[in-house]
Parts: structure tokens; C-alpha cells; sequence
């Protein structure tokens, strides 16, 4: 086996002395299986792919050692692969065939460069010794990856793989997290080497905690002191440098409110004092000071510009990328440093200027705008009308979740109603498409956050059209004995009536049927009291459930067109 020492040889000498001597034979290993030991050798406990060829005899050295998930579809892969990372903090990794099994992964992978996700992408590829000459699946499969990674590579020597292996998991992982890909051809994957040739890394790499700059802290303590109305908005970076517990330290000790992007939900509980979450809009456009940490200032965020930001508001801005810092807006003090660290540093700073400091009237008032948009939103999330509002059903979910449940959202008025009624508790717990907008995530994300985290409750809210991109991994989640739980607002179509008329209608298709037919259970609601016990059963059947809800089709979420895109 791969990593075991080398076999030993007795043998009898016929000199007169009749001597016992040793003879150490070297062992023989190939790129298999030092994919499969660089992988381990990073710390990898699970993986997604597809088998196919030339990835089969990794496929099966990972089974050997890994929870090894075999998926219906390579994007799927790629996606399952993506939410395993979101929730637990590490890469994800996933692999794939050569040719078209390489080329499914691309969105799924793109999907994880936007959002900033640590995923490992391996693919196989045609023969080195075949290159230029026409060979089965010949493919420029790197150059497709490089716009789309952090780092994509090609091995060309056996003896590389590990080394290469491992930078893959180093520059995923440092800095701002990101995708990346390795190519392993063929030949290089089946070439044997003896071992003693082969430079193993030995052990994971670590990440560097890097500290702002002391001169920075006392300037940002400075301005957030003399604010009046100051906010904190965090992103992923808070949950991807683990920097929860600092971060709510800070929230407590300065009694600034504050808001996360839609990825970067959970990292305080919502129930905190100082979330104001129907307050959004006006905390933003009111706020004088605004202390942003580990979030790029792109859409989601209005790129830090008016009219979603006051033009004079002062903006500290925390980042491990000095490449964010400032980008789209000129920022009044950039901090480049991990989030943790650098959190750990503001606490200190504030300690003595925050001490005890009380609630000011800014909070009051946000918390009047935060109160006079729930009142508004209430009608329709108590609606007994059918077909069913999505609010109503939003309602439903959330009464169900549990505290800690994870919760998968995708689509585009689903995800639009889900975003403003369901609160988040847990760091990792929110998972959607993110500032990629990629439909088709729902069962892969629901597939990869509970292999993540399998105590869990793991709640899968999707669209009908959304969730019939990547339907098919209920099988998956079947074979493979994974408990999600699936939620359909089913409105017949892709968006609202009237939305987009042209290509819109699917009908409202029995995918709880579909369901029953892999094994998973499923079942149809059409009554909105009906929602909470068919969920109930769903789950006590200890199965991968789908819950087929009929939603009104006319029923709209407030979001800006597409043409002057802003998140709200």
C-alpha cells in the first residue's frame, strides 16, 4: 500500500561465515496512489465525483479511505463540494473524468470563485505523451479553469503530484478563499515510481494569522468612537477566519449594530439585540460610520456607493486581501489583516473608550424601522389564502427549523421571501447561490451541507424550476442514505406570472412522486396548514424527503430589475 515502508527481504549467504544479510526493495507506486495520499495527507475526509476514465482507480483508493460520494451529474459534484466547504470550514474537494466530466464541473466551480469558497477540483485528462496529436477528449481543460480559480495546473510528472497537490490546498485556502484546479492526464496517473523518488509535503499547511497595524486599530477605534450613527457588516471572511466569538465580543462591548452579507449569515444569532434585520435599507443609507469586515464591497453590498450609502459616510474597511481594500469606493481607513486578529486588536483598543456605554438613540431607532417592517410583512405570513403564499410558507419553515438547522435556499422568489423571514442562529448554517445567482444548487448544496454536518437538521427551500436543474441527486441522496430534507415552492414556473412570460410555464409537476420513485418520501401540500405536519412526516420517515408545496404564482418579492441589479 501506498505510504507503508518498503518489504524486506531475508536471504541466507553461502560464504563460509554463512552470514544473514537484508536486501530492501523499493516500492513501486503510481499517480493514483499518491493522489489519494496527498488528499489524506491534507486532512481530507470526504469527497464528491463522478467515476470515469482516466479517475477510476482514484475513485476507488479514495473509497478506500475517504466518505466517498458518487454524484448523478460532475456540476453537482462541484456544488456538493462547495456547501461541504461553506458549512464545515474546510475545502471541499470533487473530481471528475476527463472531457465533458471536466467541463460539467465549471459551474459549479465558477459558482465558488464568485463566492469566494475554498473548493479542490481534480479532472482527468488525455495522455501528456498525446498532446497535439488529436487524442481522446484532448482539451485545454487548464486554460478553461484559469479564469475561473485561484490556481489551475497540469502535472506532467508523477513524482509531482503531492507537491502539487498540496499548493492546490494552499493558495485555496489562504488569503481570500477560492477555488482551484488540478489536470492529471492519464499516463502521469497510471506511470509507477519508486516511492523513494517522490517529495511528500508530509503534513497539511497552515494559514498564517497576519494582525493589522497597530497605528490602523487606534484610527478605526477613533472613528467608530466619534460616530453617531455607526453599523458593522461582515461577510464570510468572519466565518472563514473563525472569528465569531470576536466578532460578537466586539458587537457587545461597542453596542454598534450589525449586519452580514447574505452568505455570511449566523455568525451572531439574529436574535441579538443589536440585529436589526428589517432595518437594513435605512441603517445603510442613515449610517455615518461604517466598520466592514471581511466582505468585498461589490453588489450585494451596492458596490459601497450611493444611493445605498450616504456619500460622506466614513468607511474602515478590514480585509486579508489589500486587493479589496478601497475597491469601488475610496475607503477612509484600510486595514489589510485576518479577521480574527484583527478583531482581537479593536477589542483591546475599545475596551477602555467603550466601557460601559449604553444605548444610544441611534439604536432606538432602528429598531422603530426594524419593528414597523415586520408589522407589514405579517399579513402575509400568517395568510391562510391558497394557493399558498411563499411568506406563508417561509413562516412554516421557520417555525419548524430547529435552532441550529441549516438551511439551503435557491431560486429567485423564494430566495427573495426566504432572505427577508427566515433568521439564521449558527455560523455556516445559510447556504445559497451567492453573488454568483447559479440555480440548479438546491439538492447539491442540501446533499454536501448535511454529509458536512449529518446531526444536523439540513432544510433544502427551493423553487420548482431551481430544483429541477439537479432534481436527479435525490438518487444520489438515496444511495447514499442522506436525510434532507427538500421543500418545493412549487408556483408552475420559473419566477412570478407576469415576470417573464416567455419560456415560464412548467406546470406544477409532482416532484414528490419523482421522489417516491428513488425511495426518498415525498408528498404534496396544497393548504398552508397542512405545511407543518407533512414536514413532520417527511422527517420521521428517516428518509430524503421532498415536500411538494403548491405556491401562488402571481405572488411577487421586491428586488431591483435586472438592469440596474442592486441586492436589497
Amino acid at each position: 500500500m501506498c505510504g507503508a515502508l518498503p518489504p524486506v527481504v531475508d536471504f541466507v549467504l553461502t560464504d563460509l561465515n554463512r552470514s544473514v544479510g537484508r536486501i530492501w526493495i523499493m516500492a513501486k507506486v503510481n499517480g493514483n496512489d499518491l493522489v489519494a495520499r496527498a488528499l489524506q495527507d491534507e486532512g481530507v475526509d470526504t469527497v464528491f465525483y463522478l467515476t470515469g476514465g482516466p479517475m477510476v482507480d482514484v475513485a476507488s483508493r479514495c473509497i478506500e479511505r475517504f466518505h466517498s460520494v458518487d454524484v448523478r451529474h460532475e456540476q453537482a459534484a462541484a456544488m456538493a463540494a462547495h456547501a461541504y466547504s461553506r458549512v464545515s470550514g474546510k475545502p471541499g474537494v470533487c473530481f471528475a473524468a476527463s472531457g465533458p466530466g471536466v467541463t460539467n464541473l465549471i459551474t459549479g466551480v465558477g459558482n465558488a470563485f464568485l463566492d469566494a469558497v475554498p473548493v479542490v477540483a481534480l479532472g482527468g485528462a488525455s495522455a501528456v505523451s498525446q498532446t497535439g496529436m488529436g487524442a481522446f477528449q484532448e482539451m485545454d481543460q487548464v486554460g478553461m479553469f484559469k479564469p475561473i480559480t485561484k490556481y489551475a495546473e497540469r502535472v506532467i510528472d508523477v513524482r509531482r503530484i503531492p507537491e502539487i497537490i498540496n499548493k492546490a490546498f494552499r493558495v485555496a485556502t489562504s488569503g481570500q478563499p477560492g477555488p482551484v484546479y488540478v489536470d492529471l492526464p492519464g499516463d502521469v496517473l497510471y506511470n509507477r515510481v519508486d516511492e523513494a523518488e517522490v517529495m511528500f509535503p508530509g503534513r497539511a499547511h497552515s494559514v498564517p494569522r497576519v494582525a493589522g497595524d497597530p497605528a490602523l486599530i487606534r484610527q478605526a477605534v477613533a472613528i467608530l468612537k466619534q460616530a453617531q450613527r455607526p453599523i458593522i457588516l461582515t461577510g464570510t471572511g468572519v466565518f472563514w477566519s473563525g472569528a465569531m466569538e470576536e466578532l460578537q465580543q466586539f458587537v457587545d462591548l461597542t453596542q454598534i449594530p450589525f449586519y452580514t452579507t447574505p452568505q455570511g449569515r449566523g455568525v451572531i444569532p439574529e436574535d441579538h439585540p443589536l440585529s436589526f434585520l428589517g432595518a437594513r435599507n435605512q441603517a445603510w443609507k442613515e449610517a455615518d460610520a461604517v466598520l466592514i469586515v471581511g466582505t468585498r464591497l461589490n453588489f450585494i453590498v451596492g458596490f459601497g456607493l450611493p444611493p445605498r450609502w450616504a456619500p460622506d459616510v466614513k468607511i474602515v474597511q478590514v480585509d486579508i486581501s489589500d486587493e479589496e481594500i478601497g475597491r469601488n469606493r475610496p475607503v477612509d481607513l484600510g486595514i489589510v489583516g485576518d479577521a480574527k486578529t484583527v478583531l482581537r486588536q479593536l477589542i483591546d483598543e475599545a475596551s477602555d473608550s467603550f466601557h460601559k456605554r449604553g444605548e444610544s438613540a441611534w439604536v432606538e431607532t432602528l429598531r422603530g424601522y426594524d419593528q414597523r417592517s415586520q408589522e407589514k410583512s405579517q399579513a402575509l405570513l400568517d395568510s391562510d389564502a391558497t394557493p399558498i403564499h411563499p411568506l406563508r410558507l417561509c413562516k412554516e419553515v421557520r417555525d419548524f427549523m430547529d435552532r441550529d438547522a441549516i438551511i439551503v435556499v435557491d431560486g429567485h422568489e423564494i430566495l427573495n421571501f426566504a432572505r427577508q423571514s427566515i433568521p439564521l442562529f449558527s455560523p455556516g448554517h445559510s447556504v445559497n447561490a451567492g453573488p454568483n445567482g447559479c440555480m440548479g444548487v438546491a439538492v447539491p448544496f442540501g446533499l454536501g451541507a448535511k454529509v458536512a454536518k449529518p446531526d444536523k437538521q439540513v432544510i433544502v427551500l427551493s423553487g420548482d424550476g431551481s430544483f429541477g436543474m439537479n432534481g436527479m441527486e435525490i438518487d444520489t441522496m438515496v444511495r447514499h442514505n442522506i436525510p434532507a430534507l427538500i421543500v418545493i415552492s412549487n408556483n408552475g414556473g420559473w419566477a412570478g406570472k407576469g415576470t417573464m412570460d416567455a419560456g415560464r410555464d412548467l406546470g406544477f409537476s409532482r416532484y414528490d412522486k419523482m421522489a417516491e420513485v428513488f425511495g426518498a418520501y415525498g408528498e404534496l401540500v396544497e393548504r398552508p396548514e397542512d405545511i407543518g405536519p407533512a414536514m413532520k412526516r417527511a422527517v420521521a420517515s428517516g428518509k430524503p424527503a421532498v415536500v411538494n408545496v403548491i405556491t401562488d404564482p402571481h405572488a411577487r418579492s421586491s428586488t431591483v430589475s435586472f438592469a440596474n441589479y442592486r441586492a436589497i
